[in-house]
């Protein structure tokens, strides 16, 4: 117990400092500020609907499919290891990752949703900003094949990172009036840090599974 308890734990930091809800508060703000409340609460849901069932896939079945094609847990870890390290580094440095965050598009006056022409909810919201590579990379590594509780534990706090994230675009406005901008970026950094030891932690271990340290 007290070994599942530490790795939902340590999924849920990692999902937190990947999603960075209220980072990703600011790109959702963003995109919706001439949006009524109540196509501003739609695309928020949606968004995040698409990026659990997005990522529910993946933790499930990811590692059944990589298993198919020979690729073992401790290469993804290595492989994820890295991955998330990077992106902790560049928000660090205070650079929004290619891998987590896409670049901001400007919001029509007045527009509304309309998946037949630009539906933002699903790109760039849930893709690749929410169910980024980073994100699906952290539920893969700590989903691991046969280890049902650990997969049940990783996806709850995946769950409730998407309702804080859902909750965190609801109230963009407010989160931004209260922190401002300044908070953000230390916020952001505060995640970075814990991305980077994240990621360079789950290096460590692909390493030592895969018998590099002998």
């Amino acid at each position: 117990m007290p070994d599942l308890m530490h790795h939902a734990l340590t999924a849920f930091m990692a999902f937190l400092a990947m999603m960075n809800p209220v980072a990703n508060a600011v790109i959702f703000l963003g995109l919706t500020a001439d949006m009524g409340l109540a196509t501003t609460r739609h695309v928020a849901w949606r968004a995040v609907r698409t990026a659990f069932f997005i990522v529910l896939t993946f933790a499930l079945f990811g590692p059944l499919v990589f298993s198919l094609f020979g690729i073992t847990l401790p290469a993804l870890r290595v492989a994820g290891g890295v991955l998330i390290a990077l992106v902790g580094f560049r928000m660090l440095h205070g650079e929004n990752s290619r891998v987590s965050h896409p670049k901001q598009i400007p919001s029509e006056s007045g527009s509304e949703v309309d998946s037949s022409q630009n539906d933002i909810a699903i790109t760039p919201l849930a893709i690749p900003v929410l169910a980024g590579p980073g994100t699906i990379a952290t539920a893969m590594s700590y989903s691991p094949s046969g280890h049902w509780m650990q997969t049940g534990a990783t996806i709850l706090m995946f769950t409730l990172i998407c309702a804080l994230t859902f909750y965190a675009f609801v109230f963009s406005e407010r989160i931004l009036a209260r922190i401002g901008r300044g908070g953000v970026a230390v916020i952001t950094r505060l995640m970075g840090l814990i991305l980077a030891v994240i990621g360079v932690q789950m290096l460590l271990d692909g390493l030592h599974q895969s018998g590099v340290f002998g």
